[in-house]
This record gives C-alpha cells, sequence and structure tokens, in this order.
C-alpha cells in the first residue's frame, strides 16, 4: 500500500478549472451601488483586467502560464496521502486521503493563487499590492509571492491574530511585506471604525475596506487589491488541488470517491480541492461533498441567502452569497481563516443547487480531533484545518457503523506550527465553544433588508 501517493512534475495540470460554467443555474451577477449588474471596467480600479477577465470568463478550462508553473513547481505537485494510522485508530473501513498542502514554502494552500495573482499584476505593470490576511496564511503567501516576483506587499491583519500569532508577521516581514494591525490609523476605513470601537478586536471586512482603500487612493496608479478567497478568480487557481488529486487517486487504485471534505472560511481551499469533483457530481456521481466551518462564524449553515458586501465600509460589489452580514464583528475564535462574513458565491451557487452539505462544528471538537491527528498521523495543523479532521473522523465513524467501505478525501490546508498559541489554549483548558446568538444573527443581518434581493435559483436534481 502506497502511503504517499506522488506525481512527476510533468503530470502537474496545465489548465485551470472553472465551475461556472458548468453550474446547472449560473451565478447571480454582482451588483454596482444602484442595484444594476457591473461591468468589468467597475473593477478595473481594484484589480488588473487579466485578472478580471479570468473572473467573468465563460471558460471551463484556463491555461496555466509556463512562468507561473517554473514557480508553482518549487513545491508543486503537492503529495496525495494515506492517513492509515488515524483509519487504526478509528478502526474504520474507511480509506482516507489528503492533500497535503502544508509542502508550500508559507505552509498552506495560499500561494496556489498568490503566486498568479502576482505574476498578473505584473504583467499589467503593477508595482505593489495591498490585501487582508486573517490567520496570516495569506498574507504571509502573498508575502512570499511578491518577494519572488519583485513587487513590494502590504497586508492589513486582523487585530486579535495580529496579537495571537505574532510570527506569522515575522513571516511577511522576512519576504519583504509590510505588516500592519487591521483597524489601523493608516486609512479612512480603520480611523472610523477605531473612533466608534477602539477595542475592536478587529474582523476580516475591515481589514479588506482597508487594503481596498491603500489600492484606490495611490496617486501613482501603481497599486493594486489582491485578495486571497471568494471571488471566482482566486478559486479558479487553486483547483489544481482537486485536478491534482484525481490523477493521484486513480494511481493508488480508487476508481471513486465517495466523501470530499475541506473547511471553508472564504472558500479557497475547499473550492481548489472539491469543484473538480463538483463537475463529476454534477454529471452524475455520487458524492458526499462537506464544506465545515466554525459554529461561531455559521456562514453557509444559518445565514441568508443575500446580496451583500464584501466588506464592511461597503466598497465592494454587492455579491450573492450567504452571509451574516458586512458589519458581523466575529468572536475571537483561534481559527481566525474562517472569521469572514460571507462565503465565495460559487460555494453558496452550489450549496443552493444542492451539490454541497455545509457542517458547523465548535471549536473544542475541532482541537480534539487535532490532537487526534497529531498523535496518529504525526502533523501539526492548522486551526482551520481541524475542521475539516473532525467532519473526516464523523464520516470515517459513521462508515464503520454502517460496515461500509468508503474513500475519503480532505484538503490539509495548512500546518499550524505558526498556530501553537490555540493549542496552548485548548490545552490549558481555557477555550469555551460559541454557537452565534440567534439575536446576533438577527442584528448583523437586519440591514441586509435594504439591499436588492438575491434569489435562489436550482435546477431541482440534487
Amino acid at each position: 500500500m502506497e502511503v504517499k501517493i506522488q506525481l512527476q512534475e510533468k503530470d502537474i495540470p496545465r489548465q485551470w478549472y472553472n465551475l461556472a460554467p458548468d453550474l446547472p443555474s449560473p451565478l447571480l451577477p454582482p451588483l454596482g451601488p444602484d442595484g444594476k449588474p457591473i461591468g468589468p471596467e467597475m473593477l478595473a480600479p481594484v484589480f488588473p483586467m487579466n485578472l478580471i477577465e479570468q473572473e467573468v470568463s465563460p471558460k471551463k478550462w484556463i491555461d496555466i502560464p509556463e512562468e507561473i508553473l517554473d514557480i508553482l513547481y518549487r513545491w508543486r505537485p503537492a503529495p496525495l496521502k494515506r492517513a492509515i494510522h488515524l483509519e487504526k485508530h478509528l478502526n474504520t473501513p474507511a480509506r482516507i486521503y489528503y492533500k497535503d498542502e502544508s509542502y508550500s514554502p508559507p505552509g498552506s494552500h495560499k500561494p496556489n493563487t498568490a503566486v498568479p495573482q502576482a505574476w498578473y499584476n505584473k504583467q499589467f505593470g503593477m508595482k505593489r499590492l495591498t490585501t487582508e490576511t486573517g490567520a496570516g496564511q495569506w498574507g504571509s503567501a502573498l508575502a512570499f509571492a511578491c518577494s519572488l516576483l519583485g513587487l513590494e506587499c502590504k497586508v492589513f491583519m486582523v487585530r486579535i491574530s495580529f496579537d495571537q500569532k505574532p510570527f506569522r508577521k515575522i513571516m511577511m516581514q522576512v519576504w519583504g511585506a509590510n505588516c500592519v494591525a487591521s483597524p489601523s490609523n493608516e486609512t479612512n476605513a480603520g480611523r472610523k471604525v477605531l473612533a466608534e470601537m477602539p477595542n475592536t478586536p478587529g474582523s476580516l471586512g475591515i481589514a479588506i475596506s482597508e487594503a481596498i482603500e491603500a489600492a484606490v487612493t495611490d496617486p501613482s496608479g501603481k497599486t493594486r487589491y489582491s485578495l486571497g478567497s471568494v471571488l471566482n478568480h482566486v478559486l479558479l487557481h487553486q483547483t489544481i488541488i482537486g485536478l491534482e488529486a484525481k490523477k493521484q487517486l486513480k494511481l493508488a487504485g480508487e476508481k471513486k470517491v465517495d466523501t470530499v471534505i475541506g473547511c471553508a472560511g472564504g472558500g479557497s481551499n475547499f473550492a481548489g480541492l472539491a469543484f473538480p469533483f463538483v463537475a463529476d457530481k454534477i454529471n452524475g456521481a455520487k458524492i458526499k461533498i462537506i464544506p465545515v466551518e466554525p459554529t461561531a462564524c455559521p456562514t453557509m449553515t444559518r445565514a441568508p441567502f443575500v446580496y451583500d458586501f464584501g466588506d464592511t465600509a461597503c466598497t465592494t460589489p454587492l455579491l450573492a452569497m450567504y452571509s451574516l452580514g458586512h458589519a458581523f464583528i466575529p468572536p475571537p475564535i483561534h481559527a481566525g481563516g474562517l472569521r469572514y462574513h460571507g462565503m465565495a458565491p460559487l460555494v453558496c451557487q452550489a450549496i443552493v443547487e444542492g451539490l454541497l452539505e455545509p457542517k458547523a462544528y465548535h471549536q473544542n471538537k475541532c482541537y480534539e480531533a487535532a490532537l487526534t491527528w497529531a498523535r496518529t498521523e504525526g502533523p501539526i495543523c492548522a486551526p482551520e484545518t481541524s475542521h475539516a479532521i473532525a467532519a473526516v473522523i464523523d464520516e470515517a465513524v459513521k462508515a464503520k457503523e454502517e460496515g461500509k467501505e468508503k474513500a475519503i478525501l480532505f484538503n490539509y490546508s495548512g500546518h499550524g506550527l505558526m498556530d501553537l498559541s490555540g493549542y496552548d489554549a485548548y490545552l490549558a483548558g481555557k477555550l469555551t465553544d460559541y454557537e452565534l446568538p440567534d439575536e446576533d444573527l438577527k442584528k448583523f443581518t437586519a440591514p441586509l433588508q435594504n439591499l436588492p434581493k438575491a434569489e435562489m435559483k436550482k435546477s431541482g436534481k440534487w
């Protein structure tokens, strides 16, 4: 039995997969402030046109430029591994496979899109990028990519993570980026929030507002904004994960996969693994596909499907998505990358269609799963990744109870070696479980009633 299923460099996917044209019911269009669909030109101050073309592309397959592949070869193809020690521990008939995205220099899946975004911006003549980061994985990935491609990088890091995870900030600085806590005094958006809530832990929505403002107000016009999740082109770049996994499962002798699992904050690592399998499901395959989120930020499991802004200052277009409200301030749980108020529109439409089965978990259950993982398989996972592992364990136990052999695949989206403060709090018994109260959900989503309504369109096949 192969524990590590490796691809040769010649086997790396040479195209990204775009789910949008395969969806039975198409995405609702982004809207402008007037409630009318926006054109690509409205995104031009924020993103370079070559990435905007990918964002709105009707093509199912998009070629990966050779120059990008030359950089991706530093850690790709990433190995697919069989979690045989966890299987034995659980005494399950399920075969558990995971795509190990911790192999990249920043230690997560994020460089799969950071490198293309930096490359396309450089091709378009940009000199610097601004961005936000939650736990710091995205910020360190973009810092890494900008370092390789000679771009300046400015990162607004959610304050609670900035305080909890100082080593992420140091990683960004090693790669030459400037990292500041958000909300900051460097932008109008940040100063406004600090005036109203001086002790706020911050949020991804606030950090996005600051990063966009910093980009669009650069008088030189040589700065653009870069996003680590949510948008179509970001999810597109991540599909290299699932495309590699398909080839590796064949090498492992698997004729089909029964269950695909990934944690989901904005949707990028989940979509990267799952979308090529969602395509199979659309074409008749019987696959259970599970995005997993924290109960503290239950976007997919409890939020309404609405048009909402992607940031707190309402500077982005309105996107059709499940949203807790752009003013949502999440509790300071340790899975900082899963604290976004919304979810990728492509993931949301797949949920509306019935192609996905989202779940939410408490953080203590996730840390318990992380310890089981570390004490069987060995690696220490990111707190975000522990949500996927918790769901994997549940599915493997269910297979045992049903007496069924199943192939379970999940995305090991990153290591937790920069996140040990969360493990320390868990081991000391200091972590409490938090479920978003209904009154808070109603409070944060109430303002959305004044925005255009999002119609839930679905084919009814699933």
